[in-house]
């Protein structure tokens, strides 16, 4: 399926992984997005940060995915002032041609345990889906994506990101078992527990896949009017207030 992205669209089908085609389509949208909205623009669910700290953010991430790729400790870029339009540009094309080179399952440093390059595809997708949706919003304009690929961003935190922020000793998992279903996406997860949690789901949250995953990166909260929650609200807020992702 795809939805317009303005300039560039995403194409998505219901259960894949995100290729690079995606990642080059969100990463144009960023681009030209830093020349709509202006640079001291604040970012309110990033803390303090304005746009200009969330262009350099991306930008810094994307060197750094690059080398984790290549598994080379990346050269730092220092800490400017930068042309934010020229650095993203760079850093965006250093990352789409570095992993356009590699073999997708190569070996690369990763975050998980899959050890091999294509991890940084989904990665750098998420990544940068979630922070495009960040200079848009901010900007108070509209975003436009598929929930195919919300999706994914909802199943990479559960299976992925949240799992690794516990075993990093940075969030702890749930002592009982929460749902979410997406639906707009036809999904449905149970977040990352204990090993000794019931079996069955005490509460759940439903609504539109990009609701969802804005939730559990921190952009909205469980009183979204977009989401609906059932059964034990104090455990929904326990499983899902900490920091779920980096």
């Amino acid at each position: 399926m795809t939805r317009d992205l303005g300039d560039a669209a995403v194409t998505t089908v219901p259960g894949s992984q995100p290729d690079l085609a995606t990642l080059a389509a969100l990463q144009e949208r960023f681009r030209t997005g830093i020349g709509e909205v202006a640079p001291d623009v604040p970012v309110p669910w990033c803390g303090r940060w304005r746009v200009r700290h969330l262009v350099v953010h991306l930008a810094r991430i994307h060197h750094w995915a690059a080398g984790q790729a290549r598994r080379r400790q990346e050269t730092p870029l220092g800490r400017g002032p930068f042309v934010l339009d020229d650095l993203y540009a760079a850093q965006a094309a250093e990352l789409h041609e570095t992993l356009a080179a590699l073999d997708p399952d190569a070996p690369a440093w990763t975050l998980d345990d899959s050890g091999v390059v294509r991890f940084w595809h989904r990665r750098q997708v998420h990544e940068t889906l979630v922070h495009l949706w960040d200079l848009r919003t901010a900007g108070d304009l509209p975003l436009e994506v598929a929930p195919a690929l919300w999706a994914d961003t909802v199943d990479e935190v559960v299976r992925v990101m949240h799992p690794r922020q516990v075993r990093l000793g940075r969030s702890t998992a749930s002592p009982v078992r929460v749902g979410l279903a997406a639906t707009d996406a036809g999904r449905t997860w149970t977040v990352h527990a204990r090993d000794d949690a019931p079996a069955a789901p005490v509460a759940e949250v439903a609504g539109p896949a990009a609701s969802l995953a804005l939730l559990l990166w921190g952009r909205t909260t469980l009183d979204d009017p977009h989401l609906a929650a059932t059964g034990d609200r104090a455990a929904l807020q326990a499983a899902l207030g900490g920091p779920l992702t980096p």
